[in-house]
């Protein structure tokens, strides 16, 4: 009795599996079912809006505090510049390569080149000292002041670089749309946090000084974001993000006298879109 028993679980076994291999070759597991272990990285360009700012300005003879400083940031608008290697620098843009760790989480690294230009020709209050006061056409007052361009331009416009990782998460809504096949297209939602440091190439006329505009390690920054990704074809994708977050930056070269500096901190948010690609190396 046992014999006939045993190939009968035996061939029940060889039975399941023959049918479990043949959904499987029926029913291929989608590409896009799962996101452990693919690499990411996408390019893109943004706008951005900057909240006012206190900004300090310190050296051997002046102080002073410009208070609300208005600012704003420097499109290109649609152009070539995106894709040409030469020029890639000179519109805001957006790069991140990253890494899912689990199938919803995926961690990245990138660079958010924003532009900030400080609005000129507003009076602005103002706290302080400074040489030679009224000779810039800044019309100083006892509390309020001119920002004319001889007595200051003050650009983080090569730029706003905000060097950052992030940590987010991915979650597919093709199902709650309806999708057929994800491989073909897919529409997934995706927010994240984020931090790092700012490494602005800062471009500053301040008191009749030699112009300055080089590159240095001016603060931090953190931010979060929600955005949308459109996937096509398992590996092609467009992605639009809304991002904000908080800038602090109390090292600012402004001269190059290193004893010339600036601080500021303001909130951002920016408006990105960026076409990039998804595999597995």
């Amino acid at each position: 009795m046992k014999h006939p028993f045993l190939m009968v679980v035996l061939t029940f076994c060889a039975f399941s599996q023959y049918a479990f291999s043949q959904e499987t070759v029926g029913n291929p597991e989608k590409y896009t079912s799962t996101n452990k272990g693919k690499f990411y990285i996408f390019w893109g360009g943004n706008r951005e809006s900057y909240s006012r700012s206190d900004i300090r300005f310190k050296g051997a003879d002046y102080d002073f505090t410009l208070y609300d400083v208005a600012a704003h940031d420097k499109p290109k608008g649609w152009h070539c510049d995106y894709i040409n290697p030469a020029r890639m620098t000179i519109p805001q843009t957006n790069f991140r390569l990253g890494y899912f760790i689990t199938d919803h989480y995926n961690i990245s690294i990138g660079v958010d080149h924003m532009k900030y230009v400080m609005y000129n020709d507003r009076t602005v209050n103002y706290s302080g000292y400074y040489p030679n006061a009224g000779t810039y056409n800044e019309n100083p007052t006892a509390n309020t002041l001119t920002l004319d361009e001889n007595f200051l331009t003050f650009e983080h416009t090569d730029g706003l670089n905000y060097v950052n990782t992030e940590f987010s998460r991915v979650d597919d809504l093709s199902k709650l749309l309806h999708l057929p096949n994800t491989d073909t297209f897919q529409i997934n939602i995706t927010e994240g946090i984020g931090a790092g440091v700012l490494f602005p190439k800062t471009n500053t006329k301040l008191l009749n000084k030699e112009r300055y505009d080089q590159f240095h390690i001016a603060g931090y920054g953190v931010a979060a974001k929600v955005g949308l990704n459109f996937t096509f074809f398992k590996h092609f994708f467009i992605q639009t993000e809304l991002k904000g977050g908080y800038i602090d930056m109390n090292d600012i070269r402004t001269t190059n006298n290193t004893a010339d500096k600036a601080e500021q901190h303001f909130w951002f948010l920016q408006r990105i879109i960026a076409i990039g690609g998804i595999f597995r190396i």
